[in-house]
């Protein structure tokens, strides 16, 4: 059997920052304009008026400052609230292609690898730009891989479930290396319209390298396991998809074609399921509490990520022991623990263990153990 590891790790993020305070502006400028265009129908009470947003409500609401985005200028535009972007032609890359691309180039440069080292790609994130051909095969010949690829839908936990899938394949011996690469644009399926939500969410595309161990060519992360659960709910559900102009209204702006959540009832039933795999994973590893140098958690929400924290490891974090990303990059669904693994891991000592945890509709919950190396 093989060890599998992760030796390298890339973070595309997009130039255009949304700002709490830009987009509070919009929002509220877009209530204006909803309540005066339903006006008489508001007043006879047949129509709730919609509130105003503000920053303060969205920190507390969720730690949030700000979001990077690949089109901020749609977004703010309170006639659209949605970002704008071009059609490209079909011989033209796409865009999560494009953006996964140099998230991987960012991984392999890490690794020390080229894409000659590579024997496949999963595109594992929460939406996909299309139905096929697979996202995942063109980046891999946007890359100029040999092997296989294909795509991988888990919502918020693709990508710790593309690392188990990799990890599995190279431990079996199948493959010697995976780029598990998750594209992130969840602007396009974020309700910007939506009080409760609408601050949610960013656009960014992360990727990692799964390889034997024996082939790093520096510092890398052995993979001790992985761990992976579902079950299923209702509670966060996006509901379009290609049956949607078959049915009646279909093509019509329907509120639940884009993301929902039922926010109460997902903390009261997902923070218990995640905490409670988090400990099964480690017990059943042998991993004390104590033995965990890092926590890189799913980056949705920081309440939740504070509340498991505490429970996995007994007391309340220090920021060092489970940093956050959010409040600068918001949720980026898959790729949010992957942002905060690239970007606070280089200072663990060889001998330190660690766990990636992702978790979110379905509900699903991956988690990956691992120990610095070299």
């Amino acid at each position: 059997m093989k060890t599998p590891a992760i030796t390298g790790s890339g973070v595309f993020t997009p130039s255009e920052i949304i700002t709490n305070a830009e987009l509070v502006a919009a929002f509220n400028a877009y209530v204006d304009l909803y309540n005066a265009e339903n006006a008489e129908e508001i007043a006879s009470g047949a129509l709730p008026a919609k509130e105003y947003s503000s920053e303060e409500f969205i920190v507390k609401a969720s730690g949030i400052e700000q979001r990077y985005v690949i089109d901020k200028k749609g977004v703010l535009d309170p006639k659209v609230m949605h970002p704008l972007l071009p059609q490209r032609d079909d011989d033209a890359p796409s865009l999560m292609a494009e953006i996964g691309v140099k998230a991987a180039l960012q991984a392999l440069d890490k690794a020390g690898k080229t894409a000659s080292d590579v024997d496949l790609v999963i595109c594992a994130a929460s939406n996909m730009e299309r139905a096929y051909p697979a996202v995942a095969i063109e980046i891999q010949k946007l890359l100029g891989i040999n092997g296989f690829a294909f795509d991988m839908n888990v919502a918020c936990s693709s990508a710790t479930f593309g690392i188990q899938a990799a990890a599995d394949m190279v431990r079996s011996g199948s493959i010697g290396s995976a780029l598990v690469v998750n594209p992130e644009i969840c602007s396009a399926h974020l309700e910007w319209r939506d009080r409760d939500c609408h601050f949610i969410f960013g656009d960014v595309a992360t990727a990692t390298l799964i390889a034997c161990a024996d082939t790093a060519t520096g510092p890398y992360f052995e993979v001790i396991s992985t761990r992976c659960a579902t079950e299923f709910s209702n509670n966060i559900r996006n509901n379009n998809g290609f049956l949607r102009r078959s049915r009646p209204a279909g093509m019509a702006d329907r509120r639940d074609m884009q993301f929902m959540q039922n926010g109460r009832k997902v903390f009261k039933e997902v923070l218990p399921m995640v905490s409670e795999h988090i400990a099964r994973h480690m017990a059943d590893d042998g991993v004390q509490a104590a033995d965990l140098k890092r926590l890189w958690l799913h980056q949705a929400n920081k309440t939740m990520n504070d509340f498991i924290g505490k429970k996995v490891l007994g007391r309340t974090p220090d920021p060092s022991e489970q940093p956050n990303i959010l409040q600068d990059y918001a949720n980026t669904s898959s790729a949010g623990s992957i942002i905060a693994f690239s970007k606070y891991s280089s200072d663990l000592e060889p001998g330190d263990k660690a766990l990636i945890c992702s978790f979110g509709a379905g509900y699903s919950v991956g988690s990956v153990l691992v120990e610095r190396k070299g």
